[in-house]
């Protein structure tokens, strides 16, 4: 009976240290699935129908897919409600991000947001779901918010009920994207006439734990492994690129290399993390623009501002059309406008502040993450003196037949310079996107690089 006791001791001092430890308390994780989705967004509509209930996003079936996997539009036959320009503009700046809204005074004449009716089209793989579930009963922030403790088994989205500005920050990190994932894709950086060069990159993201070969403690502090080899134009031709992106960059900084085609040598490459300058943009965009938002978070103190309503770039099925030709999309200024899709969508809103013992050329970031999916939708960015400097959209679409959120296209508007950068365009490749490719670890290792190189 006495070993009973003690057994039942022990037990119950287990399950409040777990409760102590967790993130949030076993009655809000239950949230998850009944009044929140499965990913931590409301499940409800807004109060006048004009966002829908989530009612489980689109079927895997929603729309037909072509021999190179790109997806069919399941709403192509939908015109716009309304258009917004730079005379109705005004009207309809409470939904507006700032930059938006300079955007259409910078291009009075060009710039445009198509609105169309609102689909959650986001749904993820059961797998995804029960990993989301225990994350939110067990992952801790530590080192002040900028790493992760007991995020383990399959790693996604870190705080599905956040607390605060990091949180909501890290769950755009740690989303899913679809396992281990291929992608052919352009970048444009246009000049102010809106002529341009083309760079082609061949893309993968690999997560550890879908490595079979891969070393659990060599695997234990990254979050996904990225090489980038540039294939086009030939000037540039045969570099590669390989990070290592670590869960905790305070304890471990982002890894890197480079090897350098021209000099036959592969170098570590330090100058790939915040502010350092993003492969081939011309100046454009920084290390940490890519994806949105990437890296570490530590330079920046994060203030969660809460909830708001407002249009979004998404569901951009007509912008990845195989129709197009990169020079239907990529004009002066701006991407074709007319071939673009904002909805109206719930997002959570944060100001990141740049710490006064850190440095970054962007002093202030106002990001404005979509609650279905945790992918950052719109950014601000402010340079040191206050001045609003280059506007992020990252331009939206699941792909519904592999329950996978992504982007078509990421734009950075430089609002001074009168220029932009355009990245994630694959109209003209080969195949969309390649989803659950076989994973290697020796794949992803500097000694790899010269041979990925190779022209």
């Amino acid at each position: 009976m006495r070993k009973v006791i003690l057994q039942c001791g022990v037990l119950a001092l287990s399950l409040l240290a777990a409760n102590v430890m967790a993130a949030v308390s076993v009655e809000e994780a239950a949230k998850l699935g009944t009044t929140l989705t499965p990913v931590g967004a409301e499940k409800a509509g807004n109060a006048d129908g004009s966002i829908p209930a989530w009612t489980g996003g689109l079927p895997k079936n929603a729309g037909a897919v072509d021999s190179k996997g790109f997806l069919a539009d399941p709403f192509a036959n939908e015109k716009p409600l309304f258009v917004i320009t730079a005379a109705t503009v005004d009207k309809y700046k409470d939904k507006l991000s700032d930059g938006q809204v300079a955007m259409f005074k910078r291009y009075p004449e060009t710039y445009k947001i198509p609105v169309y009716p609102t689909h959650r089209t986001v749904n993820l793989p059961d797998a995804i779901y029960e990993s989301i579930k225990r994350s939110a009963l067990n992952v801790k922030a530590i080192n002040d918010g900028n790493g992760l403790e007991n995020f383990t088994g399959n790693r996604y989205y870190a705080f599905p009920i956040p607390k605060n500005g990091v949180e909501v920050l890290w769950n755009h990190i740690t989303r899913y994207h679809g396992g281990n994932l291929r992608r052919i894709i352009t970048q444009a950086t246009p000049q102010t006439n809106g002529s341009y060069t083309p760079i082609r990159f061949e893309e993968e993201v690999a997560v550890p734990q879908l490595i079979p070969d891969m070393d659990p403690a060599k695997g234990a502090n990254v979050l996904t492994f990225f090489k980038q080899s540039v294939t086009a134009p030939a000037r540039l031709a045969g570099n590669v690129l390989l990070v290592h992106e670590t869960l905790d960059q305070v304890k471990e900084p982002r890894l890197a290399w480079i090897y350098n085609a021209g000099q036959r040598r592969v170098r570590r490459a330090p100058q790939v993390a915040y502010d350092g300058p993003g492969t081939a943009s011309d100046g454009l965009r920084t290390s940490d623009n890519f994806d949105m938002f990437s890296g570490a978070p530590d330079r920046y103190d994060w203030k969660l501002v809460g909830k708001k309503e407002m249009y979004i770039p998404y569901n951009a099925y007509k912008l990845d059309s195989p129709s197009l030709k990169y020079d239907d999309i990529i004009k002066a200024g701006h991407i074709n406008q007319d071939l673009t899709r904002y909805e109206l969508h719930r997002v959570w809103e944060v100001v990141g502040t740049v710490k006064p013992s850190e440095r970054h050329i962007y002093a202030k970031r106002h990001m404005y993450l979509d609650e279905d999916s945790w992918q950052v939708a719109l950014v601000d960015h402010y340079d040191g003196r206050g001045q609003l400097w280059r506007v992020a959209e990252g331009h939206a679409q699941f792909y519904y037949h592999h329950q996978t959120p992504a982007y078509t296209v990421e734009t950075l508007y430089d609002l001074i310079a009168g220029r932009y950068i355009a990245l994630g365009m694959k109209n003209e490749e080969k195949s969309s996107f390649v989803f659950g490719f076989n994973a290697k670890a020796a794949d992803y290792t500097p000694a790899a690089l010269r041979a990925s190189g190779v022209r």
